[in-house]
């Protein structure tokens, strides 16, 4: 239970300072428009890092994987929403999955 504490103190202390760092850093509005592109773009970046080696992995087949996030990717490219993207997504990789185990 010590260990747990620990690990809740460093990672409450990392993520402090990963939020306070930039309004220590930065005192004015930051007006590069590079920057600010760069900045815009993180939250996507990290989501998409995380989520999509987790979406290769989650079936039992890679191939079925790789079926869903095309066809999820697919939909929310077309606007579809996040409900519909998510239910075709699984419906994609289940049939493949259902095709690969019935042949």
């Amino acid at each position: 239970m010590k260990d747990f504490w620990i690990y809740l103190a460093i990672l409450a202390g990392s993520t402090y300072l990963i939020r306070a760092i930039p309004f220590a850093a930065f005192q004015k509005k930051i007006t590069n428009r590079f920057i600010r592109s760069f900045l815009y773009y993180i939250p996507y970046t990290v989501l998409a890092a995380m989520t999509i080696p987790a979406a290769v992995y989650a079936t039992g087949h890679i191939l079925s994987a790789i079926a869903g996030l095309l066809v999820g990717g697919i939909f929310a490219f077309k606007g579809k929403g996040l409900t519909l993207v998510a239910v075709i997504s699984c419906l994609a990789a289940f049939l493949v999955e259902l095709c690969i185990f019935l042949l």
